[in-house]
């Protein structure tokens, strides 16, 4: 049976012999939920590249588990990186977007606020929902066994998207009328590919041309038309496997 996965706050002082605890809500699930008793394997994660195989060397009420490390690995970290800048869809297409993207491999996704957006993120609702974005990446990365989590930005303008195109090496924004496909698209061996999905209206010819400034060009990923919460996963997929991250 495959071991199960929990979040430990920190892994700083974790190596083979030693032991470390896990505590808070995810030392409640392992203890009161999952009710994991000595002698259970057991992984731990920090979700920044750090992971622990080991098994559950004491349980302390019903929120604390001591586990015996048996062994550590760390991450490198991913390069090239693939960060997926997301238009918000309607419902909750964002967070199967970030699940499919988390468990894909993207490390990295910006929420954005197109202009033909159907939800916009404003005040409270605005923060609930990017909670509940951020909420899945982590969840998604326990169960994809990453050892490190995409992070989830705050949600960007147009502007600020433009921004960060422009310091990428590679920009690219998924469009049905590209001129070219992201299957034959010349990649960096490094550094970082930010890939743009607009949202169900489309993107708008003013976001185009900012985009087109901060040199990203659009491409077509194939001869039919995802859904935009399907797009980023399939997108980023076709992507890792050309740039041997998958290899």
């Amino acid at each position: 049976m495959t071991a199960p996965v929990f979040v430990a706050d920190s892994l700083a002082g974790a190596a083979a012999g030693a032991r470390v605890w896990l505590e808070g809500p995810e030392g409640r699930h392992a203890v009161s939920v999952r009710r994991l008793r000595v002698g259970e394997p057991v992984v731990l994660t920090d979700g920044h590249g750090t992971g622990v195989q080991g098994t559950v060397a004491a349980v302390e009420g019903k929120d604390r588990l001591e586990v015996a490390v048996d062994e550590v690995r760390r991450e490198a970290a991913p390069d090239p990186r693939i960060t997926v800048v997301q238009a918000l869809p309607k419902g909750d297409r964002g967070e199967l977007a970030v699940e499919t993207m988390t468990e894909t491999g993207v490390d990295a996704v910006v929420p954005w606020s197109a202009a033909r957006c159907i939800t916009q993120w404003k005040g409270e609702r605005g923060l609930k929902a990017l909670g509940k974005w951020r909420s899945t990446a982590r969840e998604a990365g326990k169960q994809s066994r990453r050892l490190t989590f995409p992070e989830v930005t705050d949600a960007m303008t147009t502007r600020q998207v433009a921004r960060l195109l422009a310091e990428a090496q590679f920009a690219a924004v998924l469009h049905e009328e590209g001129g070219e496909p992201l299957a034959t698209a010349q990649l960096p061996a490094s550094g970082e590919i930010v890939l743009v999905v607009g949202p169900e209206g489309g993107v708008t010819p003013e976001e185009l041309a900012a985009f087109a400034e901060a040199g990203a060009r659009p491409y077509r990923l194939g001869p039919s038309v995802l859904r935009t919460s399907t797009a980023g996963t399939a997108a980023a997929a076709l992507l890792l496997g050309r740039t041997g991250r998958w290899g």
